[in-house]
């Protein structure tokens, strides 16, 4: 087959921070295809055709990716941040499984990118200086109780944590449980980051102790970073810095 798929990242939202490996990829694609702000991000050229489409058919997405590579396209699967976080990798690798054997021969390359939670943590500091994990908060594809589950596991293993799609106007309660877990099982009031709309004009940074901390302060363009019982400020003039010590008291 002649076609191939590329899976890239576009990173956080400003232009430099798009990987040149990406850039070169999307400079050869014949096609483009994602969620439809992001697709909006690419820019139009001859020879290049932009395919948005709505947030809730990544796998629809995905093989109509497949199905134009497997035809000689050279197709650009777009997410924002990195692809294989929260995003279109794995719906593509998910169709690549379920599909015909033929896309099992395709040219399939990842293309990482600046993840929202890398982005944002640079921002503030360090704040995922030390061991961390990243946690979903939607349930579209996963019931709220294993997010419960995986929060308060967290939690009493005192990760740092990043929150991705903390709430959406459709599940604006979603968050509430979520601090209120919070409150509970850390039992102390560490820094709470609310990065919004990072790398754009319209970036905003709060950091709020976890007591402190209101559903509001969060929308699905916001990513919240939570720190361990270890994650210092350091107060100076303007914003503090934010940064979790590398080592641990025995």
């Amino acid at each position: 087959m002649t076609g191939s798929v590329v899976i890239a990242g576009l990173g956080p939202g400003a232009d430099d921070l798009v990987t040149p490996e990406v850039t070169a990829a999307l400079a050869q694609a014949t096609d483009v295809v994602g969620y439809i702000p992001y697709v909006a991000r690419v820019a139009e050229r001859p020879g290049l055709t932009l395919h948005p489409s709505d947030n809730r058919v990544e796998l629809d997405r995905a093989r109509h990716a497949l199905d134009m590579a497997g035809a000689g396209k050279r197709v650009v699967v777009v997410s924002s941040g990195d692809p294989g976080v929260f995003a279109m990798a794995s719906a593509v690798f998910e169709a690549v499984e379920a599909g015909p054997p033929e896309w099992r021969e395709l040219d399939i390359r990842v293309l990482p990118g600046i993840t929202a939670m890398l982005a944002a943590a640079a921002r503030a500091g360090a704040p995922l200086g030390h061991d961390f994990c990243a946690i979903n908060l939607s349930d579209n594809l996963k019931p709220w109780a294993l997010i419960e589950k995986r929060l308060r596991l967290a939690a009493e293993a005192d990760f740092a944590m990043a929150f991705y799609n903390p709430r959406s106007k459709s599940r604006p309660e979603g968050f509430a449980k979520t601090l209120d877990l919070l409150n509970d099982a850390c039992g102390d009031d560490r820094p709470v980051i609310f990065a919004r709309a990072v790398s754009t004009p319209e970036e905003m940074l709060q950091i709020v102790p976890l007591s402190q901390c209101t559903p509001e302060m969060a929308d699905m363009r916001t990513v919240v970073l939570v720190g361990n019982s270890t994650t210092r400020l350091i107060e100076r003039r303007g914003a503090p810095l934010v940064y979790t010590p590398r080592a641990v008291a025995p």
